[in-house]
């Protein structure tokens, strides 16, 4: 699988790992600590080397992959993730891997001008007309312990005496925890039959209502201010220089204003965010969580 010392690879990897399987990661970030005592061996992910990233998928039964960027970065960018991973699954195919889980987003589409969504639907393309067996998952938010965008609303909300939403904050958004993302993930790995699955969490909020139930869970209920996007772009992006991180994108804020985080479709999650937050409010957003630091 690709990143398994990261986010939500790491909780398909445990799952793998708890239910007998051999697991083997391909990672940038072979540095990071390794959460798995040495039970998981990490290669590189060679994609300038094709033949060298076929060699590394010898043998591999299943492939997982959670490899993609968040944003357009100096470092990273969509275009240059979405040909990693069309080398990817190329030597997935070379090599003889039986089968691809690949995590997508809900609404990807090539005729979208926000680069995450048609990224997403040309690797969707490619992957299905690839002859490999598949399933694809359509996550929205993910939510868990290491989670980025939940933990830094109830850091802004704990910090911050206001918070403000793009426009109206109706648009709407469906979170699904990690690890019943990861569940699906190692469920569908073990079946035969091409899918692709919504997978959202049984819970959906409006942006301004999940703000207000985050703050009233932690404990810090703070005014929901309607601001113009724009304002809201400036004002993440000075947060983002304070914190050294980048907060929000110009495209983040039109993909959640267009609906495209919400489906009509039945959950595929059993986690509800409500319970989670409940559980961990005296822990959630005491730290900011850094996209940039976590990437490094």
């Amino acid at each position: 699988m690709t990143g398994a010392f990261g986010y939500s690879g790491r909780y398909i990897a445990q799952r793998l790992l708890n239910a007998g399987r051999r697991v083997a990661t391909l990672t940038n970030s072979a540095h990071r600590p390794d959460p798995f005592g040495g039970r998981v061996p990490a290669y590189p992910l060679q994609f300038h080397d094709p033949q060298a990233l076929t060699e590394s998928l010898r043998g591999v039964a299943v492939l997982y992959n959670t490899y993609w960027v968040r944003f357009n970065h100096k470092t990273f960018n969509h275009r240059e993730a979405v040909a990693n991973t069309l080398t990817l699954f190329q030597a997935a195919k070379a090599a003889g891997v039986r089968r691809v889980v690949h995590v997508s987003i809900t609404n990807p589409s090539a005729e979208s001008e926000l680069p995450y969504f048609s990224g997403k639907a040309e690797l969707e393309a490619a992957l299905k007309s690839s002859g490999l067996s598949y399933a694809i998952l359509r996550p929205t938010v993910l939510f868990g312990k290491e989670d980025i965008l939940i933990n830094n609303i109830a850091w802004i909300l704990r910090h911050f005496p206001a918070f403000g939403v793009f426009g109206d904050g109706q648009y709407r958004l469906q979170p699904i925890y990690v690890d019943d993302l990861a569940e699906l993930a190692v469920t569908h790995g073990g079946r035969p039959a091409n899918v692709t699955i919504e997978a959202i969490g049984p819970e959906t909020f409006t942006y301004r209502k999940l703000v207000k139930t985050i703050g009233r869970i932690i404990g810090c209920p703070r005014p929901v201010l309607s601001v113009p996007p724009g304002l809201g772009y400036w004002v993440g992006r000075a947060l983002g220089a304070l914190k050294g991180d980048v907060v929000i994108t110009r495209e983040e804020i039109q993909g959640l204003m267009e609906g495209r985080l919400y489906v009509d479709a039945a959950p595929a999650g059993a986690t509800a965010l409500t319970r989670w937050v409940a559980e961990h409010r005296a822990t959630l957003g005491v730290h900011y969580a850094s996209e940039l630091a976590r990437r490094r």
